[in-house]
């Protein structure tokens, strides 16, 4: 088990499902003491409604969450080389994470969690593929840093 690091930056493909959800699962177990952003390779889809639905089971809110890409964290003047932790969640934003470390000192994780888009047929089987990513985010999560702190 590692102790928490300073800043953590979670990223998938649009920020709309398992970037989202890490970044609000991380920030509801482990509290304020590390910054915690996530971002997509592109911005081109809102925060999932099953993501929101799934995180809401377990106490994290995420319906306020906007979506963003890197490029636009970069025009709002995040600094992503300040980040002491990229945690990729698809193999695109592991991609394009590595890209940053031709002119950034920084380290970058993958998770592979599953991408629950476009599984199942009725409402309970989506909510459940849901529940697995959400699920896969927890055990990284907690495998890493141990059991959720504070306000879990």
């Amino acid at each position: 088990m590692q102790s928490l690091p300073q800043s953590v930056l979670f990223c998938c493909d649009h920020n709309a499902v398992r970037s989202p959800m890490a970044e609000g699962i991380m920030k509801h177990f482990y509290g304020a003491g590390t910054y915690v952003q996530s971002a997509g390779v592109q911005n081109d889809l809102e925060i999932d409604g099953f993501a929101i639905a799934v995180c809401a089971e377990i106490g994290v809110e995420l319906s306020r969450h906007r979506s963003r890409s890197f490029d636009e964290m970069q025009k709002m003047g995040d600094d992503l080389g300040s980040f002491d932790l990229i945690v990729a969640l698809s193999p695109a934003s592991q991609h394009r994470a590595l890209d940053l470390t031709k002119y950034y000192h920084l380290t970058v994780d993958y998770w592979p969690i599953m991408d629950p888009t476009g599984i199942g047929e009725t409402r309970e089987q989506k909510l459940n593929a849901y529940r697995q990513s959400r699920d896969q985010i927890v055990t990284h999560l907690t495998d890493r840093w141990g059991p959720p702190r504070g306000g879990a």
